[in-house]
């Protein structure tokens, strides 16, 4: 199995967001768990840019799309 092309943190960094283990952490910790049936760029934690960047990831099977997954299951678990 290959790598993701991009880390966890990359991902916060590509979303403006801080980067490192425990902001990412809090960041999850504040805004999950979304509900199942909301995706995760329409969730109210983003501003536009972020969702149509997480839009698009998974809409285009991006080389962002993997951890954009990852990052959507950490949302999905209970706080």
């Amino acid at each position: 199995m290959e790598k993701p092309v991009h880390a966890f943190s990359e991902l916060f960094e590509q979303l403006g967001l801080a980067s490192d283990a425990a902001s990412i952490e809090r960041f999850i910790q504040r805004h999950a768990p979304l509900p199942d049936t909301m995706p995760l760029a329409e969730a109210p934690c983003w501003n536009e840019g972020q969702a149509d960047f997480l839009k698009q990831a998974v809409e285009e099977d991006a080389d962002w799309a993997e951890v954009v997954d990852h990052l959507d299951a950490s949302m999905r678990k209970p706080a």
